[in-house]
């Protein structure tokens, strides 16, 4: 069989994923990094918005799993050419992410304090992350509600205006974080902490309103419900979701432990944790990008059964998400005695990020492996099997690892080689079983 797919296609879906897919830990670092130069003592407040900020990231990188599953079955229902079938499932995926999204702040805002105190925050960075967290919070319905729309858009192959959506957002972001934190002398003033939260609710709600604007104006779909009754294929969504949902639970489970353990070290370790928290994040979802497009893409060509072409997707995103992991990890090497000071001047705290970064950049490669062939692995729906999976490492080498080097007093390199060891086998796994699918699938 020809195989279907080029090089270009790939990029093409990739590359604008990488941008979109940045968006939300870029609102998160820029915070980050902003607030960790304001005047005085800022420790404090850079471990309340880092924690605040890899929660706020976790949360949205569970429930972006609605975007997930119905980007499979949009990309497995084009694929199969009977695309006019789920006109009706759409508003309703849509909404039912508004519904989810206002369900989640009316649960966590209240529960703030209580929340990070389980991630062992006390003091002054326990309300500053409960104050931060509260405005931050509001804006869950309009994320979730632009995330199904971004399903959409890469269900139908395309990721660009999810891209320009989530550009703008970031944009709006970095621009009001300036003005609302450190105020403009007789126009604005300076809000601080809180500042940088406002400008995150106004990004969140530019990128909303950009991805509802392409939905009406570029696709046959729309926000109207005109079927009362649920779609058929909406028990699928669901299920799919609540698979996709169980399994970014695992993961964080072992970023919630690697928070806690970090927060029991001291303020300063914490501090550092959440710097290399957040960038580690903003990497994983730069390289996931490569996932997006083999999510896209892999669904497609699932729903028609074209082995040599899934082959061909896997070997090339892979290769590309390695290449850019691989990049990545050389720039911040040379730029390594420098990337600590954009976020604070905390010797101490600076020592620490030092210490430890070499390991985020050392995993970055099995990190792109990984990615890549989770995201294959959505797109084919394999919802359960990537559940079970996650469940079975963060269990058996995760958390192993973390107690073992923990009780060796190996203080973050405790936390940062368990994550290494998690992703290796992440990596290790998906790749085998990718290899039986496919073979399977040529037999068949």
């Amino acid at each position: 069989m020809a195989i279907q797919i080029n090089t270009s296609q790939i990029l093409k879906l990739a590359i604008p994923a990488i941008i979109a897919g940045i968006a939300e830990p870029l609102i998160s670092i820029t915070d980050l990094a902003i607030i960790g130069k304001m005047d005085g003592d800022t420790t404090n407040a850079l471990a309340a918005i880092g924690l605040v900020g890899t929660f706020l990231s976790a949360i949205i990188w569970t429930l972006a799993q609605t975007k997930t599953s119905i980007s499979s079955i949009v990309s497995n229902t084009l694929g199969a050419n009977q695309l006019e079938k789920i006109n009706d499932l759409i508003p309703q995926v849509v909404w039912l992410n508004i519904v989810l999204g206002t369900c989640i702040y009316l649960v966590t805002a209240p529960m703030a304090s209580y929340i990070f105190t389980l991630y062992k925050a006390q003091d002054e960075v326990l309300s500053i992350a409960s104050s931060y967290y509260q405005i931050r919070a509001i804006g869950f319905p309009m994320t979730l509600c632009a995330f199904a729309i971004f399903g959409i858009f890469r269900g139908l192959q395309n990721t660009s205006w999810a891209m320009i959506a989530s550009l703008s957002g970031a944009v709006v972001n970095i621009g009001l974080n300036f003005i609302l934190v450190y105020g403009i002398k007789g126009f604005v003033p300076a809000y601080g902490i809180m500042g940088a939260a406002y400008a995150s609710l106004a990004a969140q709600l530019v990128m909303l309103l950009i991805a509802i604007f392409f939905l009406y104006k570029k696709t046959i779909f729309s926000m109207k419900l005109t079927l009362w009754q649920p779609h058929e294929k909406l028990k699928k969504h669901i299920g799919l979701t609540a698979n996709f949902f169980l399994r970014t639970v695992a993961i964080n489970v072992a970023i919630y432990f690697s928070y806690q353990f970090a927060n029991s070290y001291g303020v300063e370790e914490a501090a550092a944790h959440a710097v290399l928290m957040n960038v580690w994040l903003f990497f994983s979802f730069l390289v996931d990008g490569f996932a997006n497009a083999g999510n896209a893409i892999g669904g497609k060509l699932f729903g028609s059964k074209d082995a040599d072409s899934l082959k061909y997707l896997a070997n090339k995103t892979s290769l590309y998400g390695v290449v850019m992991a691989a990049i990545l990890a050389v720039i911040c090497t040379i730029l390594y005695p420098y990337l600590g000071t954009r976020f604070t001047d905390d010797p101490e705290v600076l020592e620490i990020i030092a210490n430890s970064f070499w390991i985020v950049l050392l995993m970055q490669p099995i990190n792109a492996v990984a990615f890549v062939y989770d995201g294959i692995f959505k797109g084919w729906g394999e919802a359960s099997y990537l559940r079970n999976l996650l469940w079975l490492l963060t269990a058996l080498v995760f958390l192993p690892v973390l107690f073992i080097l923990d009780y060796f007093n190996d203080n973050l390199h405790a936390v940062w080689f368990a994550f290494f060891a998690w992703m290796i086998g992440r990596a290790a796994v998906l790749y085998f079983k990718f290899k039986s699918k496919v073979a399977a699938m040529v037999i068949e």
